[in-house]
């Protein structure tokens, strides 16, 4: 069964950049791929309960919400506690790393990103 992997970033040349690297999983079935723009979209949905996911990948700076912001309210929602959260961007300080990890994010990756360092990465937190 495919694992559900969504992205949300405001960039459509990061979500783009990402599904292109990603493509060999989609196309081979290894993992369904959707993405959003708008962070507070994807909180709509996922509270719910019309949308899940096996691993989010997430942006920080984005307007409406920041991205620590939406992973803080996803890890307290029951349903979502243990799922992994991937950051993807731009930030790269310790003091934003640690908030993350507070949080409970699963990874912390810099933007600009290489396609094999994604693909590695979400092969090893799906365990795909």
């Amino acid at each position: 069964m495919a694992k559900r992997v969504i992205i949300v970033d405001d960039s459509r040349a990061v979500v783009a950049t990402a599904e292109l690297a990603l493509d060999g999983l989609i196309t081979s079935g290894v993992i369904e791929f959707k993405s959003y723009l708008n962070p507070l979209d994807l909180l709509s949905a996922l509270q719910s309960g019309s949308e899940n996911f096996d691993l989010l990948i997430s942006d920080v700076n984005m307007p409406e919400m920041n991205g620590l912001d939406l992973a803080r309210l996803i890890k307290a929602d029951e349903r979502y506690k243990t799922k992994p959260i991937i950051i993807l961007t731009t930030e790269s300080s310790e003091q934003m790393k640690m908030v993350g990890k507070e949080i409970g994010v699963t990874g912390w990756m810099v933007k600009p990103f290489s396609e094999e360092k994604l693909v590695k990465s979400l092969k090893m937190v799906l365990g795909v």
